[in-house]
């Protein structure tokens, strides 16, 4: 297995543990994984995009792999906002004022919101999933019992039973979510054990608890965010030209006959839904991955 050289930068928080791919001066892409995921999500993604001359940033969201919180008096917060800031954060230390973006799950997420209130800072967006900002507002409406029943790990997390389960069993726990997120991939359990370090992150667990937590109103968030939170409850449009990327056989949520997130974008946006393909979307699927990304950086 090649090593996978890792560098770090300091925030208002954390100590961010990211891989840095390509030279220096390139336009930079930054590539951000999800839940329960980590950095080699992109492997067959950051070296091809490395060998074009783009600068290519891997970060590990808070609460994984070598990613560390700075004081034990902070909140081990997972809300959106927060990962939205730790975004903003990197790219403002790393003196990167526009990339392009890629991610998914939690990355998406992060990934969204930057395009939807800096989108100055955006030069373009691979979401996985389309619009993939939380309605916090609306979170407590029951949904169709079929697209309940996927959500059972989130209300499992609201229970201390939850976070018993996930403490004492992550490793296992993470494994059954990518065989039911994807359901018909059959190099997961090859691929697995490359991402189930980055799990065994101290802050872990309680950054996962209180992300499931916060999108149900169950807990509060950081104060210091209470602003962003505010601004995305008005669901703003992504106006950065975007590619949304929707696995069919997605285990969370298959991907829909009809596009329900369409009115969310205001810029040029395409939605493609890959066949056979689950929710871990770049590892799954590599090649359609880095082709949405050179199709909008080479445009």
């Amino acid at each position: 297995m090649a090593e996978h050289p890792i560098k770090t930068l300091r925030t208002s928080q954390l100590s961010v543990a990211y891989e840095e791919h390509g030279p220096s001066g390139g336009d930079p892409v930054i590539l951000l994984h999800g839940f329960p995921y980590s950095p080699r999500a992109f492997d067959e993604i950051a070296p091809p995009l490395a060998a074009l001359g783009y600068r290519v940033i891997v970060p590990y969201l808070r609460g994984y792999g070598p990613t560390r919180f700075l004081s034990p008096d902070t909140l081990r917060s997972g809300q959106q906002a927060a990962l939205a800031k730790d975004l903003l954060d990197l790219m403002d230390a790393l003196s990167i004022p526009q990339a392009a973006l890629c991610g998914y799950d939690w990355g998406g997420r992060a990934a969204c919101i930057l395009a939807a209130l800096w989108p100055e800072r955006v030069r373009c967006l691979v979401t996985g999933d389309g619009y993939n900002l939380q309605d916090i507002p609306r979170s407590t409406q029951p949904r169709a019992p079929e697209k309940e029943h996927r959500l059972w790990y989130q209300y499992y997390f609201h229970t201390p039973r939850g976070v018993a389960g996930l403490t004492e069993k992550r490793r296992e726990f993470c494994e059954l979510l990518w065989t039911l997120w994807s359901p018909t991939w059959d190099r997961g359990p090859e691929l697995y054990p490359r991402t189930a370090p980055a799990f065994d992150n101290p802050d872990f667990v309680d950054v996962v608890i209180h992300s499931y937590r916060h999108r149900f109103m169950y807990v509060q968030g950081d104060p210091a965010l209470e602003w962003m939170e505010q601004a995305l409850t008005r669901q703003p449009a992504i106006s950065v030209p975007t590619i949304s990327l929707c696995g069919a056989d997605d285990g969370v949520g298959p991907a829909p006959e009809v596009d329900d997130d369409i009115e969310h974008f205001t810029g040029p946006y395409e939605r493609r839904v890959l066949a056979g393909i689950g929710h871990n979307i770049p590892e799954e699927a590599p090649e359609a991955t880095l082709k949405a990304l050179l199709d909008l950086l080479q445009r």
